[in-house]
């Protein structure tokens, strides 16, 4: 049977929209997942291939270096390849790698593939970002950027509940070969239905000087990033050259970009205002979301003593109250004012980090489920109206770069909101057990209550009267150490709490977006209706 092939120039209809749509997110919402199913699998990894821990943790950072490197030159790919040919080398070559990740006999191999992995999912966000926004028109594209956040925003969330089922009940390998078949089904989909638009300008040469800039620079700034609380920041000497290098790098490529007349990062982009406040909007957000799910994460293994099944399931509410809100605020966006629901959101982020910097190490499930749930209804009501407002204005032309652009700086707002916070939280209990310790006197009534209480409980457990004494000095020293990190997670979350509420000053810098009168709209093609922002 001939394969169906797709033309660009044929009328879209509701039906062919909505194909296309599931053929991008098939492999997408797959790509989202492989970054944080791996994270929970760490263990079992490092156990059946007998890796140290620095050398399984290159498997999640080679994965996220190879993304950052490819990701700023998604656009730039498009045009040269075409934007279904490049969604189609990417599918493959993203499975290929799932394969091998899935085969591999020794850790360096899986870290090759994994290169290999991020290489290829890389470009799929913001291809898949563009192409729904293109195929849709302005007064659906709320709903297209719902059901695209749905994947991409869920992802993370859900993502360690499948790993760690699959690494408990199955094997490792195969949160690896579960994309194989994935893939499969989104490449004979994807290349059906998906087709290149016609006015995709192919550059006239390569810029290589900007090339090489772009990729060491990406790839100097995800290793600091992702290295740097493990060597002590600037106290050590490779972290330090990798700051030099990234800034160094990152400066000239930005310099080449606005030098050359065939760029490979298109910055001319932030000179639409809309799109400019946008991310640094998003930039600020990202920073705040990511860390308060690696700090819960945390928080509920580190402290609470749950599993990672338990743990996942506290994080599982934000996927509930983000579904429901991704819906709402799709039919809505163009309605009322997008910066109403943005500031919506951004409050219901800040109650959320409100309440967690408030708990107490006797929290029960639902103490941290319902903020969580909260969270996910408020980023719901972000993320619609702020990849809206920030892409509206946008010419079709620059669309993949701007998409490229915006997950870029997703990326990187994670990648700081992560580094700074959990350095944050190390620094902190330092400083809050310090206090506590000096604070702590042997004499107090009630810590030498509390200290023959425990006596007495390991004495009654056998132990004879010097070592219950030196068990009990013990138990209250971790009681400490405990409070101390608790103080510290509190302070966490009371920062991550004046981010969401502080960013309420940076919305005013967006203009509401409109659609036209009708009458001028129907002289326009549909997938493109003219907008106009105040």
């Amino acid at each position: 049977m001939t394969p169906m092939t797709a033309d660009p120039e044929a009328p879209l209809t509701a039906a062919r929209r909505w194909m296309i749509t599931a053929a991008v997110m098939i492999v997408t919402v797959t790509q989202v997942l492989d970054t944080t199913v791996t994270n929970v699998a760490l263990p079992h990894i490092q156990g059946a291939l007998s890796a140290a821990v620095d050398e399984v943790s290159w498997v999640l950072t080679s994965y996220l270096a190879a993304n950052a490197v490819v990701l700023p030159a998604t656009g730039w790919l498009a045009s040269v390849l075409g934007r279904k040919r490049l969604f189609l080398i990417c599918t493959v070559m993203f499975t290929m790698a799932s394969a091998l990740c899935g085969l591999a006999p020794n850790i360096e191999t899986l870290i090759v593939a994994r290169i290999l992995q991020g290489l290829g999912g890389g470009p799929l966000m913001p291809l898949s970002q563009a192409i729904l926004w293109e195929i849709f028109p302005l007064r659906q594209r709320g709903m297209a950027m719902a059901t695209w956040g749905m994947g991409i925003m869920m992802a993370p969330i859900f993502g360690p509940l499948l790993g760690g089922f699959i690494a408990d009940n199955w094997s490792w390998r195969w949160i690896f070969y579960i994309n194989v078949p994935i893939g499969f089904v989104g490449f004979l989909a994807t290349g059906a239905v998906l087709f290149d638009p016609p006015y995709l300008r192919k550059p006239t040469r390569v810029d290589l000087p900007g090339l090489l800039l772009m990729a060491v620079g990406f790839l100097s700034l995800q290793l600091f990033l992702d290295q740097g609380e493990r060597h002590e920041w600037f106290a050590s000497s490779f972290v330090m050259a990798l700051a030099v290098l990234a800034g160094a790098s990152l400066l000239g490529f930005l310099l080449r970009e606005l030098m050359t007349s065939d760029p490979i990062f298109d910055l001319s982009v932030y000179a639409d205002r809309n799109f400019a406040a946008g991310s640094l909007i998003m930039l600020v957000l990202m920073i705040g979301f990511y860390s308060t799910m690696v700090l819960l994460a945390l928080f509920t293994q580190k402290l609470l003593g749950y599993d990672a099944w338990t743990s996942g399931m506290v994080l599982a509410p934000g996927g509930v109250g983000n579904l429901l809100s991704l819906l709402i605020a799709g039919r809505l966006f163009m309605k009322v004012d997008q910066r109403v629901l943005l500031a919506l959101g951004c409050l219901l982020n800040a109650y959320a980090t409100y309440s967690m910097a408030t708990v107490t190490l006797g929290a029960d499930y639902w103490a941290l489920a319902w903020p969580r749930l909260v969270q996910g209804v408020g980023t719901g009501f972000i993320f619609v109206p702020l990849n809206t407002v920030a892409l509206a204005t946008i010419s079709r032309e620059k669309m993949s770069n701007a998409t490229a652009a915006l997950n870029v700086v997703r990326n990187l707002g994670g990648g700081i909101g992560v580094a700074l916070l959990t350095t944050m939280l190390a620094r902190r209990a330092q400083s809050h057990q310090s206090t506590l310790v000096g604070n702590v006197n042997v004499w107090d009534a009630e810590t030498a209550e509390r200290l023959r209480a425990w006596v007495a409980h390991f004495t009654a457990h056998g132990a004879d009267p010097f070592t219950a004494e030196k068990q009990a000095l013990g138990q209250l020293y971790q009681e400490v150490t405990r409070q101390a990190q608790l103080l510290a997670y509190a302070d966490d979350f009371w920062l991550i709490f004046v981010l969401f509420f502080g960013s309420l000053i940076l919305l005013p810098l967006l203009r509401r977006v409109h659609l036209e009168p009708a009458r001028r709209a129907a002289a326009h093609d549909e997938t493109a209706p003219p907008v106009h922002a105040d």
